[in-house]
């Protein structure tokens, strides 16, 4: 299941926002070994390691939304939204001061 992040910056801006929101949250959370490898210029592949299982996902950049999935196993799935919840609040974050650079 994907989860969406509306955005109005289109997708160069988001891009960037979606970096640094995973840059910010890779520092205060480097306990979990967070990565992150862009496959393309819209197409992300993430991972982090929660009680020693990697869980993996994908951030997928849109011209109006951030689209995150994670792969999580049957075990961690009460972790699942929490974590959906951490990466959103960090990239509503990075939009928000996007969004007050444009003025």
């Amino acid at each position: 299941m994907k989860h969406s992040v509306p955005h109005p910056l289109g997708i160069e801006r988001a891009r960037r926002v979606a970096e640094q929101a995973f840059a910010s949250y890779a520092e205060r959370f480097a306990e979990y070994r967070p990565s992150l490898r862009w496959l393309d210029a819209q197409r992300a592949e993430t991972s982090f390691t929660v009680k020693g299982v990697t869980l993996t996902g994908s951030i997928e950049v849109g011209p109006r939304e951030i689209l995150i999935d994670l792969d999580v196993p049957l075990l961690l799935r009460p972790f699942k939204s929490k974590a959906i919840e951490v990466i959103e609040r960090e990239i509503r974050t990075w939009i928000a001061r996007a969004e007050a650079e444009k003025t």
